[in-house]
């Protein structure tokens, strides 16, 4: 399956961390929308700055969806708990096995809101060739371009779930302060040694096409000769880079790992890599009925930052807790709820 950000499994255009989702949360069939969570708890909020939408008619439900990787199970619960707050009866379709089956929950009417990648909207739903790093744009370009699938793209986060290389913390200062991509080629050929997947070794978006980016190119006795250059399988990548069998690793922006490991992020100084920001996306018929929704959203939106759900899959993939609750405490920290 093709990783890439943004998507399903540790990686995502069709794949990332969608088979690596928590044993046991399966879907199931179910007649009508064809799809069931196995597990659809959620804890019971009160409101906080998030308060009950004055004047909402009793019953007012939404159906809120989401993927079934880690990242995604916690966005769709804070999704659900959102809802909940602001009065509504909440359907609880997260954890669905593929963006493609969410993205059609979506665009049939049959879901009314989900957390969406704008790099998995442009490059996998929309079909386009090749991203676009600047965050700003690649956000109005899927916003303009769902806007006639019937579906409204609120203000995208800061969480900018995309590739990176990445070093060890204490090998930094060894490596002359690096912090950003271009300083690779400050390096001496022998420091420039790198861990990759072998999709990102081969990819036409990914190793070979950023080394040329940054003047290092691949498999030159110059830039960053073959011998350099370690494939590890999906996840190995991380252990490797922390290990210092390379000086830096191919990861993902906001994976756990990151933290747990120290690892330091390095600057996508030239805008290499394509803008992967998550943002809340609202059925364009829901959010005309009940146009309160998009502030509710854009309350918690800000706060979904690469360094939170860092440290929120971390709690998850390696401290064991549920998605539901770790949504339920980062909301309950940010003041958006409270306790019952």
């Amino acid at each position: 399956m093709t990783r890439v950000p943004g998507f399903p499994g540790v990686g995502g255009r069709l794949g990332r961390r969608q088979f690596g989702a928590l044993a046991g949360l399966a879907l199931l069939p179910l007649a009508g929308c064809g799809l069931r969570p196995a597990t659809a708890y959620t804890p019971d909020v009160a409101p906080g700055s998030i308060t009950p939408i004055e004047g909402l008619p009793s019953g007012a439900s939404i159906t809120v969806t989401g993927k079934n990787f880690t990242e995604q199970l916690i966005l769709g619960k804070i999704g659900v708990i959102a809802a909940s707050a602001a009065g509504f009866d909440v359907i609880d379709l997260t954890n669905v096995p593929g963006s493609v089956p969410a993205r059609e929950l979506m665009t049939s009417g049959e879901a009314d809101m989900s957390w969406e990648y704008t790099g998995t909207a442009w490059l996998t739903y929309m079909g386009q060739t090749e991203g676009i790093p600047d965050q700003t744009e690649q956000w109005e370009a899927v916003r303009d371009e769902d806007a006639t699938a019937g579906l409204t793209w609120l203000e995208p986060a800061p969480l900018n779930n995309t590739y990176a290389l990445a070093v060890r913390s204490e090998a930094v200062e060894e490596l002359g302060g690096i912090s950003t991509l271009s300083e690779l080629a400050d390096l001496p050929v022998e420091d420039r040694t790198i861990c990759v997947e072998a999709e990102f070794n081969s990819r036409a978006d990914g190793l070979i096409p950023l080394l040329e980016t940054y003047g290092i190119p691949r498999d030159d006795p110059q830039g960053v000769p073959v011998d350099n250059i370690s494939i590890y399988d999906t996840g190995a990548v991380y252990t490797a880079t922390d290990r210092g069998s390379c000086n830096f690793g191919e990861v993902f922006t906001t994976d756990g790992r990151i933290e747990s490991l120290d690892l330091t992020v390095l600057e996508d100084d030239l805008g290499y890599f394509p803008a992967y920001n998550v943002a809340a996306v609202l059925n364009t018929s829901t959010l005309e009925t009940y146009p309160e929704l998009a502030d509710v959203y854009d309350q918690v939106t800000p706060t979904l930052t690469d360094d939170a759900l860092r440290s929120l899959n971390l709690r998850v993939d390696e401290g064991g807790e549920l998605p539901a609750d770790v949504a339920f405490e980062f909301m309950v920290e940010q003041g958006f709820v409270t306790e019952p």
